[in-house]
C-alpha cells in the first residue's frame, strides 16, 4: 500500500509538473527569442484564472478553456506592441524592472476589479470524483489536466519543429543577424511568440483555478517556480524545460509524501545540484539576443 500511495504521488507530481510547464514554456520562449526577462508573466496566469470565472458563467467550463487564453492572447499583442518592443535592444535589466513594475500594477488592478478576498472556481461536475485502476486511485480532473498539458505540449512542439514559422523562430534564436540578412523580419514572429506564451500561462490559470485558490497574488507566487524550472531546464531548450517541469513536479510530489515541510525547498535543492554539474541547465544551448 505504501508503494501504491507513492506511485499516486508521482502521478500527482506529473500533473503539478504539467502546471509548471504551461508557465515555464512561455517564459522560456519569450526570453530565448526576445532577450526579455518577463517578470509579468505570472500576471497573465492570474488574469486567466480571474477571467475564466466570468467566462464560465456565460459559456460553461469547456468553452472557457479556449476563450480565456484567446482573450489573454489578444492582450499579449498590446503587451508586446507597446511595452516589450521598446526593450529588445536594451539592457535586459531594464525589461526586468519594467515587467516587475507591470506585475505589481496588474496585481493591484486585480484587487480593484475582483477584490482582495480569495475566490473559488467550481470544478465541472463531470470531472468530480476519482478513477480506480487496480490498486490506484486517481482524480478525474487531475488526469484531465494532464491530458490537456500533453496536447498543448505536442502542439507547441509541432509548431516549433514542423512548420516554417518554427524554423524561422529557431533560426532567430540562434542566428538573428543571419535571418535579417535573408530579409526576414522577426518582429511579427516575436509578437506571435508573446501571444503564445501569455495564452499558455492563462490556460494554466483556467485549469488550476478549480483546484487552487484564485487570489490577486497568485501570479507572483508562481513566478518563482517558473524561473526555477527554466533555469534547471536550460534556456533555448524545449525538451529541457519539459524535463525540468516534470522533474520538479515529481520531486515535490514525492517530497510532500515523505517530508511535507520540505516540499518547496526540494526544488531549490534540485536547482542547486543541477547547476553544480551543468551550469547551462539540463539541455541549455548558447543563444544570441534578438536584435
Amino acid at each position: 500500500m505504501e508503494i501504491v500511495f507513492l506511485l499516486e504521488q508521482v502521478v500527482n507530481g506529473l500533473v503539478l509538473g504539467g502546471y509548471y510547464l504551461l508557465l515555464a514554456l512561455g517564459l522560456s520562449l519569450i526570453f530565448s527569442v526576445g532577450g526579455i526577462v518577463n517578470l509579468a508573466h505570472g500576471a497573465f496566469y492570474a488574469l486567466g484564472a480571474y477571467l475564466s470565472l466570468e467566462v464560465i458563467q456565460v459559456t460553461g467550463f469547456g468553452p472557457s478553456i479556449v476563450i480565456t487564453p484567446l482573450l489573454v492572447g489578444l492582450l499579449g499583442i498590446l503587451f508586446e506592441r507597446f511595452l516589450l518592443r521598446r526593450f529588445y535592444s536594451a539592457d535586459p535589466i531594464l525589461s526586468l524592472l519594467v515587467t516587475f513594475g507591470l506585475a505589481l500594477v496588474a496585481e493591484q488592478a486585480l484587487r480593484m476589479i475582483w477584490g482582495s478576498a480569495p475566490l473559488a472556481s467550481n470544478m465541472p461536475p463531470e470531472f468530480k470524483g476519482s478513477v480506480v485502476l487496480g490498486d490506484f486511485l486517481f482524480s478525474k480532473y487531475r488526469l484531465f489536466i494532464l491530458g490537456v498539458v500533453i496536447v498543448v505540449m505536442t502542439g507547441i512542439w509541432l509548431l516549433m519543429h514542423k512548420t516554417a514559422f518554427g524554423r524561422v523562430v529557431r533560426a532567430g534564436v540562434q542566428k538573428p543577424d543571419m535571418v535579417a540578412v535573408l530579409g526576414i523580419k522577426l518582429q511579427p514572429y516575436m509578437t506571435a511568440i508573446v501571444v503564445l506564451g501569455v495564452a499558455t500561462a492563462a490556460l494554466g490559470g483556467v485549469l488550476f483555478g478549480p483546484i487552487a485558490i484564485v487570489h490577486p497574488a497568485m501570479g507572483m507566487e508562481i513566478m518563482t517556480v517558473a524561473f526555477v524550472v527554466v533555469v534547471i531546464g536550460g534556456l533555448g531548450s524545449f525538451w529541457g524545460v519539459v524535463a525540468a517541469a516534470l522533474l520538479v513536479g515529481v520531486v515535490r510530489g514525492i517530497t510532500t509524501h515523505f517530508m511535507p515541510a520540505a516540499s518547496e525547498a526540494s526544488m531549490y535543492v534540485l536547482m542547486f545540484l543541477v547547476l553544480m554539474f551543468r551550469p547551462r541547465g539540463l539541455l541549455g544551448e548558447r543563444i544570441e539576443r534578438f536584435e
